[in-house]
């Protein structure tokens, strides 16, 4: 998919998926020499899309590393965010928590039920766990599946919702429910990651029990 963008947004993706990282490692990425990497970081930094910033690692010289800014990460668009967050504050001060959590209920109960009606019954946690990915990529999230020793990593690198869950984090706790009522009760799934919590995605282990 990467490959397929015009060649001035190519860096926009790579830093979305990747997270903050620095020139050369880009450069390889984009599979351009150093200097094309700088010209493009250069170009997309003047648009206030990207900025450098230097990290110091040990003892060794600081290191100048890329990452997307506000206006960068704005490029992936967080679906009605506005209006959504205004719908959740008016709900709150309307109607209350308690009826702001019935609505999220019956989100995470639709999603569950979409899932499962997607996913195999029978077949093995990986198998699972890659369907579910290819579902929430589907939704917006870029989420991929991921081996890690004996769990798997469901690895989402954007949040549609984030201004949502930003503004009501139970949407974060009932996506986690869902996922733990999807993949059913001989499996434990923690979130290692978290957007909301600075993290450049969202990342959660899966594990048989």
């Amino acid at each position: 998919m990467i490959n397929n963008l015009p060649e001035h947004e190519r860096a926009l993706w790579i830093l979305k998926l990747k997270g903050p990282m620095p020139l050369q490692p880009i450069a390889g990425e984009l599979q351009v020499t150093v200097e094309g990497a700088r010209f493009q970081l250069l170009k997309l930094a003047a648009e206030g899309l990207v900025v450098a910033s230097s990290v110091v690692k040990g003892r060794g010289r600081p290191q100048q590393v890329w990452s997307l800014t506000d206006l960068g990460q704005s490029r992936f668009p967080d679906t009605h965010a506005d209006l959504t967050v205004r719908l959740i504050e008016m709900t709150r001060e309307k109607l209350g928590e308690t009826a702001l959590q019935t609505i999220i209920d019956g989100h995470r109960e639709s999603a569950i039920q979409k899932y499962k009606s997607s996913l195999a019954s029978e077949g093995s946690l990986e198998e699972k766990v890659k369907q579910l990915a290819r579902l929430r990529f589907e939704e917006g999230y870029m989420a991929i599946a991921e081996q890690e020793g004996d769990a798997f990593l469901l690895i989402e690198h954007h949040c549609p919702i984030c201004a949502a869950a930003k503004a009501c984090q139970g949407f974060c706790n009932s996506e986690l429910k869902a996922f733990r009522e999807v993949l059913g009760t001989g499996v434990e799934i923690e979130r290692v990651a978290h957007i909301i919590k600075g993290d450049h995605r969202c990342a959660y282990r899966i594990t048989a029990k």
